[in-house]
């Protein structure tokens, strides 16, 4: 587990490198990547023994008898989150933005509201947009330097034609860890509307030392009747390519009507993302996330220290994710030209917190799962960008 390797990904098709110059401006020949949520590292050893088992036997046929990789995905849950998954309650899809896109599509009509706690990850809005149906923004409020959530207001915002609400724990970008009775407002809130509440968790099991990330089924079970759970390996073991995503429903009628929107759409999965996600959900895999956490905790120290030493900048404490989520506000100056020195100056590539929704604006988003030496050069050229503020 050497997380300080430098491995090369330019050239390699990779969506956060080779994709950067594109969206921002910033060639890969000198920038530095810290926007798509995926890392820098290589995933533990069992996940790429398991790949190279595939190419060895060098058949790629359709992928039959899911019995391994089910158990591995009800041992995870209930060793890493105290929470018994039955295997009939599992669908695999292909990844959590394409299992929200069918939980939109099996749950909501055209028309229907969608209810998102904002600013939040950006996928969410753009598949509910292109389903036709409406994003209903209920923005987080901002209390001692972290996001809480408002039910009071809330509840004044609904109309009787929001349909469902998703809500991302732990939180992206903000990096909460929601507590108990953060989580039972959220159902309660559920119950009120009428909702069908969707819980993306793909990052669980990125969590820092101090919190713990509580599932929404074991938070909350008499909200089972109106949950989805999803969950996938690819934010935690750096697989995000394989597409392979979990939904998760212990209520029947709502297995069912997912089950035939699923059936509709075709529905198959990836043998290799299911070959991985198997070795991965194991006791080395285990031992790997606990190192990798130890390392970007590590990491989210020094991205935090070197941004606050710029007046102005103030990095939301993480207590969860890779995703340091960075407010510009009180540098006295605009979002563009807060990008501009962080694309132009600094060479950074990093998302605009605008894209996340009501109250992202003054924001951006900045990958910290790289090598700590990417890390500590990303504050240095940050420092010099703003050096104007000292």
């Amino acid at each position: 587990m050497n997380f300080d390797e430098i491995i090369e990904r330019r050239g390699t098709h990779s969506a956060k490198w080779d994709g950067m110059e594109t969206a921002y401006g910033v060639s890969a020949q000198d920038g530095l990547p810290m926007w798509v949520a995926d890392m820098d590292f290589r995933p533990p050893a069992c996940v790429g023994r398991a790949v190279q088992a595939m190419v060895d036997h060098g058949i790629y046929g359709y992928f039959g008898d899911d019995r391994d990789y089910l158990a591995a995905i009800r041992w995870w849950m209930s060793h890493r989150h105290g929470w018994e998954v039955e295997p009939g309650w599992i669908f695999t899809t292909h990844g959590l933005v394409n299992g929200t896109a069918i939980c939109v599509d099996a749950f909501t009509q055209p028309g229907d509201g969608v209810v998102l706690f904002t600013p939040v990850y950006h996928a969410f809005a753009r598949v509910i947009k292109a389903a036709g149906r409406e994003v209903v923004e209920c923005p987080l409020i901002q209390r001692d330097g972290r996001y809480e959530m408002d039910f009071a207001a809330y509840d004044a915002r609904m109309t009787g034609r929001e349909r469902m609400v998703i809500l991302c724990s732990p939180h992206n970008p903000g990096g909460r860890v929601w507590t108990e009775d953060e989580l039972r407002g959220v159902a309660d809130f559920a119950r009120r509307h009428d909702l069908i509440l969707v819980s993306d968790e793909i990052h669980h099991d990125l969590v820092y030392p101090g919190h713990r990330h509580r599932a929404m089924a074991v938070a909350a079970p008499d909200i089972c009747d109106r949950l989805v759970m999803m969950t996938a390996t690819s934010k935690t073991f750096n697989t995000a390519g394989s597409h392979v995503g979990n939904v998760i429903i212990s209520d029947p009628d709502l297995r069912a009507r997912f089950a035939q929107r699923m059936a509709a759409l075709g529905m198959s999965p990836n043998s290799f993302g299911i070959w991985m996600a198997t070795a991965a959900y194991s006791l080395e895999g285990a031992e790997w996330v606990d190192a990798l956490m130890t390392y970007l905790d590590r990491n989210r120290s020094i991205f935090d220290e070197g941004l606050a030493a710029i007046p102005g900048l103030r990095s939301m404490p993480l207590e969860a994710t890779y995703l340091a989520w960075v407010d510009f506000r009180d540098t006295g100056m605009g979002a563009q030209e807060a990008i501009s020195r962080v694309q132009k100056d600094a060479r950074i590539a990093a998302n605009h917190g605008a894209t996340f929704g009501k109250g992202g604006e003054t924001f951006l988003r900045f990958n910290i799962a790289t090598p700590r030496s990417r890390v500590e050069e990303a504050v240095e050229r940050l420092q010099r960008a703003f050096a104007d503020l000292q």
